[in-house]
């Protein structure tokens, strides 16, 4: 796996914490994650729910390192798979040191949105001293992060004033200001990761998170929610220069097969050839990806798939 060294060891007091990331669905905090890392750390895509696991993705810095867990989206379901990535978003929260809530600014504050503050207060005791908000795509057209400041207050009216950043995790606007404020805001404590690490993720993992997102990018209507990426073998090959790849995506019906391999397999040759490249700017091998397309019937609803799936 490809990784940096980002600075040397000192001896000075470390800075140390777990941070939660929550949010609703779509509200840019996958690439806020990516941002602050500095390194792909988390599929992005415009789909809401592309996130299904609690993604870990770290920074290291003088001042210490801060363990960022991006989590799914917070948001209103009953449906099986969605109530179980609601629940890796609580166990997240609970197993946190700090939280950084992220709110969109180009959207209004709804139902949704209440049932992310809701989250917050049950799962973090004395939340007001542990949590930092961002206020995300202040860039966009029509945004009004004062809306989303208002908002907050409202619901947590102790929290400081200068725990609000407004930024733009697209383009990097303010993520600076904000890692400094998470960094003075978390304890102190001994590095818990090699300074040249910026994530956890095992290889077969992340092979899966990239080959789903170029599936989820180039599917439409309910077939990314549909899919998921399973990583057969994975072998060193040619002395050790040549990861070789089997993987499979899986999808509910036969129908949902033949949309994902596309006429003459012009779709699946296509997410296949991405995934490569993606694959290529994370690890240091040649990367050859054998990618088919099988079906496991109404898996959303399965508890063993989604116990095997979403606790990875």
């Amino acid at each position: 796996m490809t990784s940096i060294t980002q600075h040397s060891t000192n001896e000075i007091k470390k800075k140390v914490a777990f941070l939660a990331l929550v949010g609703r669905p779509s509200a840019g905090k996958s690439t806020l994650l990516n941002t602050l890392c500095g390194y792909k750390v988390a599929i992005v895509s415009p789909i809401p729910q592309t996130t299904r696991h609690a993604v870990r993705g770290i920074l290291t810095r003088q001042e210490g390192q801060l363990i960022f867990v991006d989590t799914p989206g917070l948001h209103l379901s009953e449906k099986k798979m969605n109530v179980k990535l609601i629940e890796v978003a609580e166990r997240t929260l609970e197993e946190s040191d700090l939280v950084l809530y992220v709110i969109d600014a180009s959207r209004e504050p709804g139902p949704e949105e209440s049932f992310v503050v809701q989250k917050i207060q049950e799962k973090i005791p004395f939340c007001e001293q542990k949590m930092v908000v961002a206020i995300n795509k202040v860039d966009a057209e029509g945004a009004k992060p004062e809306r989303c400041r208002s908002f907050i207050q409202t619901k947590f009216p102790a929290l400081p004033e200068d725990r609000f950043c407004s930024i733009s995790a697209l383009r990097g606007d303010g993520v600076a200001e904000l890692t400094d404020r998470l960094f003075a805001l978390a304890p102190e404590g001994e590095l818990l990761y090699p300074e040249d690490t910026y994530t956890d993720q095992d290889v077969p993992f992340r092979i899966a998170e990239i080959i789903r997102e170029q599936a989820i990018l180039r599917l439409r209507q309910e077939i990314p929610h549909c899919i998921f990426v399973e990583v057969a073998d994975v072998e060193l090959r040619e002395e050790g220069t040549q990861l070789w790849i089997r993987a499979f995506i899986l999808v509910e019906r036969e129908s949902q097969k033949g949309i994902v391999v596309g006429k003459g397999g012009r779709l699946i040759k296509e997410i296949r050839q991405a995934s490569q490249r993606e694959l290529q700017k994370i690890f240091d091998w040649k990367i050859y990806l054998d990618l088919r397309v099988k079906t496991a019937p109404d898996w959303r609803r399965d508890d063993k798939v989604l116990k095997k799936l979403l606790d990875r």
